[in-house]
């Protein structure tokens, strides 16, 4: 019998190596972008071409490397990084495993030009599929340029794998966000399809989340800073009243890499406590500077996930810096009893000289000579300097005192015979305008419902009752309506009389921009689209001014997560998420009329007994089940 354990070979192991490594286009940039900052560049340039899948080029002007560094680091464990095992436990640069290229030259078609500074001419090497085509000397900037095209080109399972091209460009956009944040001091330059989509130039912190998330979130930010032997800690949080019910902007640094971590979002979720929305999240930009000895990194194949030596003392120590920093910039209330707030110095005073106080006195002053000018005497002579600044009263004489009180018996008769009786009383009531339930209380007809703990509605049915959730019911009757509405072009609109104005980043808006028509035809009228505000001269007429924001924010956050093609897959998602976030919630009390009208509109719908989440909206309970409880 022969022996059935072989080694693999060498492209065999790449490509199994590669699983771990490229999981999609967003993982090649982050790999390449990441060279490049390791490279000691100070100007990287990311080209994107159909979402990465065609080609993914990085340009840098770091170091470059020489003909041999060129061929020998697309070879597997083959590292500038560390040299022996104990440089393991200091790392400050971002690759290190040496898999990355090898893996990428895997399943894809490679060229690289690189050339160092003080070299006349580069290497050019092009690799297809772990096998070097062709290496050659080539004339060529300084710096390096990689450029892997037709990525899972010899895996088509992986590839048809793959998202739409806009999911997919999402994701390598995010890895953009993350490395670009990480380092301000480098430029960044992306491009996708020859639009450039970010031109972030050399900057602190603070600018570069502005530059990124759009110019007017510099004004959503509140700086945190604190400094330990254990941790340095800084960075930035939103304020709570911009929190988002999408966690799309919370970002932590370690050692300028980014990683994910649900225990330190935890402590920053701890020191907002009380001070947000239910259901919305924070935005933050910390960035954490540890000792490198005191974490390990590599205990997670994209190296997002980084264990910490004393995570309870880390997470003490963010919580406390959060909530310092909110009471500091007056964010959140501060306890404080030997504060007096009549005695802060206003902004405008700043500036201001500081005089020395004057007492003036009159001193001709007599209060004895008020009563001879009151009494009508004029034979004293008066003195003029003592009366010009004050005021004589003259006071009146309580001889007449019964006069007060003539009439006042009459009154008292009148109104005894006057009944207690407020049947005439007319109040004045403000007009409900936009509501969420259409018809009136002719149309219900006489039904009797019953709301139970403000969250479903009973009704009676012939063979017993009906017991109605009315937050899935009304999502359904909703989620109809604008399905409806979207593919007929049907909706009805209001016109706002001041147009409302939202800002959102870039990406967001460009997001919003696939999905314009069909929020046309939900009732949306929208007025100018720029880089970071969306104008909206009209609302669905179900809806609120006040709900527009959420309702965008949410259908912003559903779309993120998972962008469809456009088609009617793309119309129900859009109907789904508009539809959930304006129907009624659970806690709210419901009158009458508009207990009928869910109950009526969701027994007219086509799929009545279900959510579009596939949840069930209603239960019944016969009259043999009722008889069984006695």
């Amino acid at each position: 019998m022969s022996d059935i354990i072989q080694l693999l070979p060498d492209h065999v192991a790449n490509q199994i190596a590669a699983g771990e490594v490229v999981q999609r286009p967003a993982s090649v940039v982050k790999e390449l972008l990441e060279n490049a900052i390791d490279a000691k560049s100070t100007y990287i340039k990311l080209i994107i071409k159909e979402a990465g899948k065609t080609l993914i080029q990085v340009i840098d002007d770091g170091l470059g490397m020489s003909v041999t560094d060129a061929r020998l680091s697309f070879e597997r464990h083959a590292t500038s990084k560390i040299k022996s095992a104990e440089d393991l436990f200091h790392l400050d640069t971002k690759g290190f495993r040496g898999e990355a290229l090898a893996s990428i030259a895997a399943i894809a078609h490679v060229e690289l030009k690189t050339r160092r500074v003080d070299d006349e001419v580069g290497t050019e090497i092009k690799i297809e599929g772990s096998e070097v085509v062709a290496q050659e000397v080539c004339v060529t900037s300084k710096g390096t340029s990689i450029s892997v095209k037709n990525l899972f080109y010899n895996i088509p399972a992986r590839r048809n794998f793959l998202k739409s091209n806009a999911v997919e460009l999402r994701h390598i956009i995010d890895e953009f966000h993350r490395v670009s944040m990480a380092h301000p001091s480098i430029r960044f330059d992306m491009y996708h399809n020859t639009n450039e989509v970010f031109n972030l130039p050399v900057a602190n912190h603070r600018q570069r989340i502005s530059a990124i998330f759009g110019g007017k979130t510099n004004e959503k930010l509140v700086p945190i800073n604190e400094e330990t032997d254990l941790v340095t800690i800084t960075g930035f949080v939103g304020k709570p009243q911009y929190a988002k019910r999408t966690r799309g902007e919370q970002f932590f640094f370690v050692n300028d890499r980014f990683i994910k971590s649900a225990y330190l979002n935890h402590a920053v979720s701890a020191a907002f406590e009380g001070l947000l929305k239910d259901k919305t999240h924070p935005s933050y930009f910390i960035y954490l500077t540890v000792d490198p000895k005191s974490i390990d990194i590599n205990i997670h194949p994209t190296k997002t996930e980084i264990k910490f030596e004393d995570e309870h003392a880390l997470y003490a120590m963010l919580r406390a810096t959060i909530k310092h920093s909110l009471g500091q910039f007056n964010v959140a209330p501060v306890l404080d009893f030997n504060r007096d707030s009549s005695m802060d110095t206003p902004y405008e005073y700043k500036s201001k000289t500081v005089k020395t106080p004057t007492i003036e006195v009159d001193r001709n002053f007599n209060p004895f000579k008020e009563e001879k000018i009151s009494s009508g005497s004029n034979t004293g002579k008066t003195d003029q300097s003592a009366t010009k600044n004050y005021t004589s009263f003259k006071k009146e004489s309580a001889g007449d005192w019964e006069n007060l009180y003539v009439g006042l018996e009459s009154e008292m008769t009148a109104s005894t015979s006057v009944k207690n009786d407020f049947s005439s009383v007319e109040f004045e009531s403000t007009e409900i305008t936009g509501s969420l339930f259409e018809g009136d209380e002719k149309k219900m007809g006489h039904d009797i419902t019953y709301q139970l703990r403000k969250k479903y509605i009973v009704t009676t049915i012939k063979s017993g009752m009906v017991i109605v959730n009315q937050h899935r019911a009304h999502y359904r009757v909703l989620y109809e309506e604008f399905l409806r509405n979207i593919t007929m072009a049907s909706a009805v609109s209001q016109q706002l009389l001041f147009p409302l104005k939202l800002s959102f980043s870039n990406s967001e808006i460009e997001l919003l921009k696939t999905v314009k028509e069909q929020l046309e035809n939900t009732g949306f009228v929208f007025g100018e689209l720029s880089q970071e505000e969306v104008e909206i001269n009209g609302i669905p007429s179900i809806t609120s001014e006040g709900e527009v924001a959420v309702l965008l924010e949410q259908l912003i956050g559903d779309l993120e997560n998972e962008v469809p093609n456009s088609g009617f897959s793309q119309t129900d998602l859009l109907a789904k998420s508009i539809a959930k976030s304006i129907a009624v919630r659970t806690g709210a009390e419901l009158a009458s009329e508009q207990q009928q009208y869910i109950v009526n509109s969701l027994f007219a719908c086509t799929e009545p007994t279900i959510t579009p989440d596939h949840k069930k909206t209603f239960i019944t309970v016969t009259m043999d089940e009722i008889d069984k409880k006695f």
